[in-house]
């Protein structure tokens, strides 16, 4: 019902969002001095503002045409290598003088698209042949498409890593560091050839027992039955996967947006004070970043609540208990791939300790192929975005990449 009632909201809506932006655009008009010059620009913004109140279900563009390469400019076009009903490996493809080192982003399944990390692959594609997991939304997943939980999302990992081939290098950021740690040891274990050259987790919940945060305490605080209960709806009729039980990204949305409440208000405030005033570059700045924010995608249930359980509740990883299509996993047999974790000094979802817990757990890395990294004064989306990940976080992993080819 929750599902059904969301999208009726939005259905309604919808009318009043386009009114407000026709008569937006009415008073950008000759006739528009009529309101006098000095109301004029508040009404505009308010339009503005109210045509604005509204997610989008659909995944923004990536944005990335060029990129600059030993000094030239370059064209970039996206390329799917492999389409699966859950994801689409996708590739910036550019022509370079020589090859470069094949990167495997594996971006969140947390209610964003991977467009999240548009700045994460903007900072590597100069130096290296990128890839990213662009998941698709799972109210567009038809229901025979069948299942999709946490060995599934192992399954898909490897199986791009696969594609790519012996030598890629595999960089997770946040939610699926457990998963991509999953694939890595499920892969060393069969002594598979295409198991990454290095594995680069950023801002991941490797063992969440360590300084819990907010996130961690919902989750131990409230039962695996409660999550089922109260997050969890079916997609209503009108969308390809009608019938499909999902943890709504608008869900997920309200859950993070409720952190710091006071926060979004003031920036909405600032926002209409921007557009009022003229501020144009200020605004569009933060128009972009709400366009990105508002944009959610629904995750299939089994995957949100399987990944609550084993990763939030019962620590599954760290205590050695993770299995995946019931084999164990074991992290003592990553051997070839070398380690580089990466936290935040401010970081209140995934809080300092968390990641770098995979360390201990791999204890046949050689010393040398292993290393960490504490980056001051950011919090969780500094770790993967923003001129200290650009000119602080990223020279390290492009240093620990090239070490390790």
């Amino acid at each position: 019902m929750k599902y059904l009632a969301y999208q009726a909201q939005a259905d309604l809506m919808q009318p009043v969002r386009l009114a407000a932006e026709a008569t937006k655009l009415a008073l950008e008009s000759p006739f528009s001095g009529l309101l006098g010059e000095l109301t004029l620009p508040y009404v505009k913004a308010g339009l503005e503002m109210v045509s604005r109140a509204a997610l989008s279900h659909s995944r923004p563009d990536y944005q990335i045409k060029t990129v600059m390469v030993d000094g030239e400019i370059v064209p970039v076009t996206e390329e799917a290598t492999l389409v699966t009903p859950f994801c689409t490996l996708l590739r910036f493809a550019k022509k370079t003088a020589s090859p470069q080192s094949r990167v495997l982003v594996v971006a969140p399944l947390s209610g964003h698209f991977a467009t999240l990390l548009r700045n994460t692959v903007v900072t590597l594609l100069p130096d290296h042949d990128v890839y990213i997991t662009d998941w698709h939304n799972a109210r567009e997943v038809p229901l025979d498409a069948g299942r999709f939980g946490f060995d599934e999302y192992v399954d898909h990992v490897i199986l791009f890593l696969e594609t790519l081939g012996e030598g890629s290098h595999l960089l997770a950021v946040c939610q699926p560091c457990a998963h991509a740690f999953a694939a890595v040891a499920a892969m060393a274990a069969t002594n598979n050839p295409a198991q990454p050259a290095t594995m680069t987790l950023m801002a991941g919940p490797i063992d969440t027992r360590v300084n819990p945060t907010t996130v961690n305490e919902l989750a131990t605080n409230n039962s695996i039955e409660w999550f089922e209960r109260n997050l969890i709806a079916k997609v209503p009729h009108g969308f390809a996967g009608a019938g499909r039980r999902v943890y709504p990204g608008f869900v997920q949305l309200t859950a993070f947006m409720s952190m710091n409440p006071g926060r979004h208000f003031d920036t909405h405030v600032d926002l209409f004070g921007d557009l009022a005033n003229g501020r144009l570059e200020k605004a569009a700045a933060t128009k972009n970043f709400y366009d990105e924010y508002f944009a959610v995608l629904d995750l299939t249930a089994e995957f949100y609540l399987e990944t609550v359980k084993l990763v939030f509740q019962e620590h599954a990883l760290p205590k050695g208990k993770l299995s995946w299509h019931g084999e164990k996993i074991d992290p003592r047999a990553i051997r070839k791939t070398a380690l580089f974790t990466v936290e935040g000094e401010r970081d209140d979802i995934c809080s300092v300790g968390q990641t770098v817990a995979a360390h201990d757990l791999c204890t046949n890395i050689k010393p040398y192929k292993k290393r960490h990294h504490l980056q001051p004064g950011v919090g969780h989306y500094g770790v993967f975005s923003g001129s200290k990940w650009a000119n602080q976080i990223y020279p390290i992993v492009q240093n620990f990449i090239l070490a390790n080819n």
